[in-house]
């Protein structure tokens, strides 16, 4: 029973709070219990905090009792990926280069409004140094490992946040997305999640990956990622980047379906290598775009070159001016992959940044004809699947870079728009699949439209990973007059 709570969604939640079949407090405790159990199997917290989830939890469960809930997520077990500044907690970013002794003051924008709307903050998930890959692996806390085999990686950067979902360690996480982070971990564990429109979701301070780097949701079903951009989607002073105020509700309108849209589906997006049975399950996946769902498919590509040098300069760049502060002493306590590109970044010019840029805004229009005729763009999200935990490529790779293996995620890091991940079957190894959903800047609430169309056509959500919680320790004895041994006598 305490697995199944902990597998409702976040929407099933809400419903069984309005309906008093469940209430926060029973919530908490089982997915607090859960992490208990499976956390120390996948290293998919580096913090937590019970007391505050269970003094949420328990405020939580009065104002339902009341009839007074108060907010879009009360009482939901929500998880803040370690890049983002949580007010009381420590917030290193993996990295020993972070004093985690300095004051935690403020919240990020995200984890604001999350307070605001009354989530259950559950505790900080891991990422790999400073977000810099895409898998999950750093010098302070370990490696993070795939619910679906902890032999494999969950993806990163935001691969605690994967983890966490996908083994029902609370429903909803908040992730971040520079390069693919949001979408690359999502596609190794079956979980939806959203790079929304870059400045949709305000951010603070800053990312050195500039404006690359969003923030979204990662979450089991489409419904709760609309649910989650519904609650973090709101304006913040603090981003001066910030798109103009649209607070939406993300659900309104959800399940219209896409009958008459224009799909585009791109295998290969023209350069990508992707293995057979990711390239076989995803050609399946678009048929039903057409076949069942009353799209218009076409198989087209944008027809941009790879613009992975493109993104090179610009990750590389940025990861060497987040570096000038740190002394040396620090550095030696840092990732050796991501010195090494740190000190690839420090050879550019700011020539080779501008010029990068510029090949970026070329990108960004290219896309915006693109899509004057079709509405979406499908693509599949990865082209392989999960590989051993703790490695940047996997075995045999050609290259010792992450991006390398992930062709279908920067080039909408490049032109900022929002693209969604959704589950679309399972290779024969029982890894997860899934499918890219890409749409012209501002569109999100086509994209997510998009997503839960095909989610209903083709659910996967239900499937659960292999975890097996170990078995419950005895209780404590309680200390009585009656078990306390008398002291001997000498």
């Amino acid at each position: 029973m305490s697995e199944d709570i902990c597998y409702l969604t976040g929407v099933e939640l809400l419903d069984a709070y309005r309906a008093k079949r469940l209430s926060p407090v029973e919530v908490t405790k089982a997915v607090l219990a859960r992490i208990d159990g499976l956390n120390p199997q996948l290293n998919a917290f580096c913090h937590r905090d019970d007391a505050a989830a269970l003094k949420a939890a328990a405020e939580s469960e009065a104002r339902w009792q009341r009839g007074e809930p108060a907010g879009l997520l009360d009482g939901v077990p929500t998880s803040i990926k370690d890049l983002l500044l949580t007010k009381g907690w420590p917030t290193m970013r993996g990295s020993k280069t972070v004093d985690r002794w300095q004051k935690w003051e403020e919240d990020a924008p995200c984890v604001a409004r999350l307070r605001e709307q009354n989530a259950i903050l559950i505790g900080k998930t891991t990422t790999p140094e400073l977000g810099w890959k895409g898998v999950t692996d750093n010098p302070l806390t370990g490696v993070t490992r795939n619910p679906w085999n902890v032999a494999l990686t969950p993806g990163g950067s935001s691969g605690g946040a994967s983890a966490a979902v996908a083994a029902g360690l609370g429903p909803l996480a908040i992730g971040t997305d520079g390069g693919g982070s949001i979408r690359m971990p999502c596609g190794f564990t079956g979980l939806a999640g959203l790079k929304p429109t870059f400045g949709r979701v305000p951010a603070y301070p800053a990312s050195y990956f500039g404006t690359l780097a969003h923030v979204g949701p990662m979450t089991r079903t489409v419904a709760d990622s609309a649910l989650l951009m519904s609650a973090i989607a709101r304006p913040d002073a603090r981003d001066p980047l910030q798109l103009p105020p649209d607070v939406r509700d993300f659900g309104e309108g959800l399940d219209d379906g896409i009958a008459g849209l224009r799909v585009a589906y791109s295998p290969d997006l023209g350069f990508a290598r992707v293995d057979a049975e990711v390239a076989a399950l995803c050609a399946a996946a678009a048929r039903v775009f057409a076949e069942e769902l009353g799209a218009r498919l076409e198989e087209a590509a944008p027809g941009f070159d790879n613009p992975q040098e493109t993104f090179r300069t610009l990750w590389y760049g940025s990861a060497a001016a987040m570096f000038r502060s740190i002394t040396a002493q620090k550095r030696r306590q840092a990732d050796p992959g991501l010195l090494a590109i740190v000190e690839e970044g420090e050879r550019l010019s700011a020539a080779d940044f501008v010029i990068a840029e510029r090949e970026r805004a070329s990108l960004g229009i290219l896309m915006a004809r693109f899509h004057e005729r079709f509405d979406i763009l499908v693509t599949p999200q990865l082209p392989i699947t999960a590989f051993t935990a703790g490695q940047e490529v996997p075995d045999g790779w050609w290259s010792d870079r992450w991006f390398t293996w992930s062709p279908f995620t920067y080039p909408f890091n490049l032109t900022r728009q929002p693209a969604a991940s959704v589950p679309c079957g399972f290779t024969g190894a029982g890894l997860p699949v899934n499918l890219q959903i890409v749409g012209p800047l501002g569109a999100d609430a086509l994209v997510l439209r998009a997503a839960r169309a095909f989610e209903r056509a083709r659910p996967q959500h239900h499937r659960r990973p292999p975890l097996q919680m170990p078995p419950p320790k005895a209780p404590a004895q309680p200390v009585t007059k009656e078990t306390v041994a008398p002291a001997s006598a000498s």
